[in-house]
């Protein structure tokens, strides 16, 4: 494949171009250590998913853009009791007009996933996920601090 079609041909594009090449190689050229399918694949989607993540006095709010997708193509999950776990894919649209070709395409698509290990005072029962004009915001509410501990005052006995 040309990189350079279309006029692009900055250095960014390829390495891309070779990262993807470097999945199609025979697994005769892998060495024991070399990263595996699935992570290359999970770590690519998750260096494109860009996230902000806010705290407040109360929660924790993780906030991803997600254009064009619809609440079925998001999932939200709670790993491990303390991960939580932002997926999903974005499929190319299918065409009706059978005639026409892409000229450019440059919008993303494929799988995305964004992994987040929450503190010990999240409250992961309580969660809160809503996609609002392609951005998702999902609210984990805080624990409340622990009381502190009062001293226990023991009665002494008679022999």
């Amino acid at each position: 494949m040309d990189i350079r079609f279309m006029g692009l041909d900055a250095p960014l594009l390829h390495t891309l171009h070779n990262m993807l090449d470097s999945d199609d190689s025979d697994a005769a050229n892998k060495s024991v250590s070399a990263p595996t399918r699935t992570y290359v694949r999970d770590a690519r989607a998750m260096a494109a998913t860009p996230a902000d993540v806010k705290e407040y006095p109360n929660s924790y709010v993780f906030v991803i853009d997600m254009p064009g997708l619809k609440s079925g193509d998001i999932r939200v999950q709670i790993e491990e009791d303390n991960v939580l776990i932002i997926s999903g894919e974005r499929k190319r649209e299918e065409e009706k007009d059978q005639g026409a070709k892409y000229v450019r395409m440059e919008r993303r698509i494929g799988k995305f996933m964004r992994k987040f290990v929450l503190p010990e005072n999240a409250n992961t029962q309580k969660i809160a996920a809503v996609c609002q004009d392609g951005v998702l915001t999902v609210t984990v509410e805080k624990l409340p601090p622990p009381e502190p501990k009062k001293p226990r005052t023991i009665e002494v006995k008679i022999g």
